[in-house]
This record gives C-alpha cells, structure tokens and sequence, in this order.
C-alpha cells in the first residue's frame, strides 16, 4: 500500500503496517519479494507473528446455490517474537515463493475479468490478530502458459470470462483447493461442433496438464453433451513448437475421440484440416495425458531457463494476437482489485 494501515484491532494510538512489494507482477513459481514496514504506536507491544497470505476470491457450491467466497491459498510467516517499541520503526523482508498452480490474473498486461488475488498482512498482538494491509498482485502466465494463449487467438477464439472453481478436478494432480477456469466462445472452424470452451492449467516443475472442456452442441436427434480433452506439454517446450497446430490438433483429436465414443452425437460436418487452410499438416499432437496422470513432483519453475517478460513470440507488436484479439477487457486498478473482496475476507475456504 501507499499509506500506512492502523491496526485497528488494537485501538487508538495502535502500530501502523505497510507492506510494500518490490515488484507485484509475478509468475506461477516465481518468488514475490518485499518488506514490511511497522511502526509503533504510543507503546510498546510485543508482537507475537507476522504472517502474509495469497487471498483470491473462489466461485463455491452450497445448499442454497453458487457464491463467491475469499480463500487464503497460501501462508508464509514472516517474523514472530518482537519487541515494537514506542515510535520504533521496524522493516521485515521477506521472500514468497508462488504455488505453480497459482491462477493467471494478467494477460498482454490487462487483467483478466473475473480475476482476483492480493497479498494480505496479519500482524498478531497479544492474542489478537487484526489483518492490516491488501496489497494486489499480478500473476503472469508461465512462458507454455503464454503461447497456448496466444493459440487460442490465432485460431480465432474469443474471449468470454475467467473464475475459480472450488473443488478438485477427478484424477488430476491438484495442489490448490480450486482450479482456474479461462472460457472462450468457439473460434469459427469450430463451432459447427462446439458452443464454448473452457482451458485449465495445471503446472508442476516439470510442464504443464492441460484440461479442456467443450460444451458442444446438440444435434438433430441428441442434446448438447460436455466433452473434454487433457493433454501435457514441458516447459522446455514453449518456443519449441507451432502452438497454433498444437491447439487445433488437440481440439481436432478430442471431437473426433467423442464422434468415435458417441456416434450420430454431432450434426454437422467437420471443418476443414488444419487451423490455417485446407490440406494444413497435422502436427504430432503433445501428449494425451488418461486419467489419472503420472504425479509429478512439485517444486519451483526455474524461471531462468525461460526469463520472458509480456507477450511472446513478437505476435502482439506485430497486431496478429494479444488483449483485443482474445476479447480482454482493460485491467482493474488497485482499488478495484481491494473492492472485489467485498466484506467476507474472514471466509476462507482453505489453505494450502
């Protein structure tokens, strides 16, 4: 934050706390560096524990229907057993390493609608525990993150919205209690077949799961049906391959799997080979990943091998993807992104 927070918990003449980060872009695996800074009041206290926690807003099923809940995802400790004297200022550094699975708020620079995630600081006295600073952060997607996107563009799709699903996905190496859902409307070679289509990624150290869902549509003689397709890709992989083919490979692969496990389910005829023309050769399409996958370890993405900051592969300056292309909307501002999580931030939902 820009100003310093009184602890209202602890009443008037209470430390203040001002959390600064050092950079709040990030990635998945990366590490969120920063300091506290605490001043003391008109006393002395002694501070139990300083604590910070990533806190994004979830999409939960209960009893009477969705709604939207503040789930703490991740909680490090920064400093415990400290004297705050009287008018004392204190700085605490600290280092955050970020879940791989952490969800992507930001893309081509612009957030994500529907997307949320801040860094809060709780700072324990006496017992008490007053949460006395939000600060946003901006979570990039990791370099394989970002071509696959980019895909999504250059084959047509658009952009439709993003959320958090509380639960697990069945079979799935899962290390968060929710996973992100990025749904686009179906690009136009496909959507004799498909309404929509909803992209989930799930990292480890050593590449990626994706999960795509497809809301198909109905024929003349079935209803629509949900289908999906789950593939893996290495990291190592992101400037590797045509990851437009790769996508279209992928997307061809999973309907023609449904059309051979459900026949007379479709109503139309396929489009053209390949995303870009007629006659396009097909790719080696990754690797389907069955249900359940290899687990992977979990660990950091050693962001060296792949330091890559905005958009890749040119193709934004160059005007053939990016924010407009995929439909985004212009990004929140701090304040924004502190309103989202309305006044139900003490209904966490889980933590890692």
């Amino acid at each position: 934050m820009v100003f310093k927070k009184m602890l209202g918990a602890f009443g008037i003449g209470a430390p203040s706390v001002d959390t600064v980060l050092s950079d709040p872009g990030t990635r998945p695996g990366s590490v969120l560096t920063g300091q506290v800074n605490l001043t003391g009041g008109n006393q002395d206290v002694d501070i139990d524990q300083v604590v910070l926690s990533l806190v994004t807003r979830v999409e939960v099923d209960g009893a009477d229907g969705d709604h939207d809940a503040t789930v703490e995802f991740h909680r490090v400790p920064v400093a415990g057993g400290l004297r705050l004297a009287e008018g004392q200022h204190l700085v605490l550094p600290f280092q955050i390493p970020m879940p791989l699975q952490t969800p992507v708020t930001d893309v081509y620079g612009q957030r994500l609608p529907g997307m949320t995630m801040g860094l809060r600081t709780e700072v324990a006295i006496r017992g008490a525990v007053d949460k006395g600073d939000l600060d946003p952060v901006f979570v990039h997607p990791l370099p394989v993150q970002e071509r696959i996107l980019e895909a999504f563009g250059r084959l047509g799709f658009q952009f439709k919205g993003a959320d958090l699903e509380h639960g697990q996905i069945a079979g799935a190496h899962q290390t968060l209690p929710f996973y992100q859902e990025i749904e686009f409307f179906a690009a136009p070679q496909y959507a004799h077949e498909v309404n929509e289509v909803e992209l989930t990624f799930l990292a480890d150290e050593q590449g990626v799961d994706i999960v795509l869902e497809f809301d198909r549509r109905g024929g003349l003689f079935t209803g629509g049906h949900d289908s999906y397709g789950r593939y893996r890709v290495a990291h190592a992989d992101a400037d590797q391959r045509d990851w437009a083919a790769e996508v279209d490979g992928w997307f061809r692969q999973a309907l023609d799997q449904y059309r051979t496990l459900h026949p007379g389910a479709g109503f139309a005829q396929p489009g053209p080979q390949g995303y870009g023309q007629p006659g396009y050769p097909q790719p080696g399409y990754g690797q389907p990943v069955g249900y359940p996958p290899q687990q992977p370890t979990y660990g950091h993405y050693q962001e060296e091998h792949h330091e890559r900051r905005g958009p890749g592969m040119g193709a934004v300056a160059a005007g053939v993807v990016g924010g407009a292309a995929l439909g985004f909307a212009g990004g929140m501002v701090a304040e924004e992104v502190f309103d989202s999580f309305g006044d139900d931030e003490g209904d966490d939902g889980g933590e890692e």
